[in-house]
């Protein structure tokens, strides 16, 4: 099945203790449609602007990504500035241009609204609302969201929250969310905010899936270095949507699955800048680590 997925399509500038990178491919839904397009036929929605790259629109085409939805604006692409510390845990922000994702409000082309499965990249609630009401009663809604929203959009996050299926988000903002440090404690609060499953990321230390069938505990890859962290969030996401739209059977039968799928392909962001070893790894690359992590894990 085809996956449809919204968010930022933006040009990052990325500076490490080690390396400074500027205006390469980011944004969550280029990760994340990115990350899909291994599994599943993936459209993409977002706005760029006269700036954007073409050689970024021809990297969308290699990866198969229907670009219908893709509207190239007058205007700056969205541009975002930020530099790590030594542990790559720590970040903070240097610029922010939103250019011409400011006052964006896509309209989508008709065969987009009967996608059975639609990814809410992280992007404004109000824009998720947006898309989601255009849908035509999509299969599994999954939305992503982060401390930014819940500061300045939280009425419009817990508006959201009612009208899907699934929300991801990492530990420090499920804890904000709730008022509640304990994540194991915090998870049946936010199911009462909507969401029958909830994915709580914890970076190099995996996910937690809450759902019907209880709680699953999945552990990240394990990387010998770290380049770059931006996108890994968004990469996991995407690579679990996308394995989701390409299993037939019942979500609850599919989703540990497709965490363990995502966990890996999120793996292969960590290790260049942006989406530089993403768009150079090849499904059987996929499928060899999610092996090696299953061994891992087995006793």
């Amino acid at each position: 099945m085809s996956l449809l997925v919204v968010g930022t399509t933006a040009l990052d500038s990325i500076k490490t203790p080690y390396a400074e990178n500027p205006r390469l491919l980011g944004g969550s839904a280029s990760h994340a449609a990115v990350a899909a397009s291994f599994f599943a036929p993936t459209h993409l929605v977002g706005a760029v602007g006269e700036d954007f790259p073409r050689k970024y629109i021809n990297l969308y085409r290699r990866h198969g990504l229907c670009l219908e939805g893709l509207d190239q604006l007058p205007g700056q692409t969205f541009h975002w500035s930020g530099e790590y510390e030594v542990n790559m845990n720590n970040r903070r922000t240097l610029d922010t241009v939103l250019g011409v994702i400011e006052n964006y409000s896509p309209t989508l082309p008709a065969a987009y609204t009967r996608l059975p499965y639609l990814l809410l990249a992280n992007i404004a609630p109000d824009l998720q609302g947006h898309v989601l009401s255009q849908m035509k009663r999509p299969k599994f809604v999954v939305a992503d969201t982060m401390d930014l929203w819940l500061n300045i959009a939280r009425p419009a996050v817990l508006k959201l929250l009612k009208r899907i299926d699934c929300l991801v988000l990492n530990d420090s903002e499920a804890a904000q969310l709730v008022e509640e440090d304990n994540i194991v404690a915090a998870l049946p609060r936010i199911h009462k905010l909507g969401p029958k499953y909830v994915i709580v990321k914890k970076g190099e230390h995996g996910a937690i899936l809450s759902g019907p069938k209880g709680l699953f505990v999945a552990p990240a890859y394990p990387l010998k270095k770290v380049v770059d962290p931006t996108g890994a969030g968004d990469s996991f996401v995407g690579g679990l949507m996308g394995y989701l739209a390409s299993q037939k059977g019942s979500l609850d039968k599919n989703l540990r699955a497709a965490i363990i799928h995502g966990t890996v392909t999120a793996s292969y962001c960590c290790e260049d800048f942006g989406l530089k070893k993403t768009t150079k790894v090849k499904k059987t690359d996929i499928s060899k680590r999610v092996r090696e992590l299953t061994k891992m894990v087995s006793w």
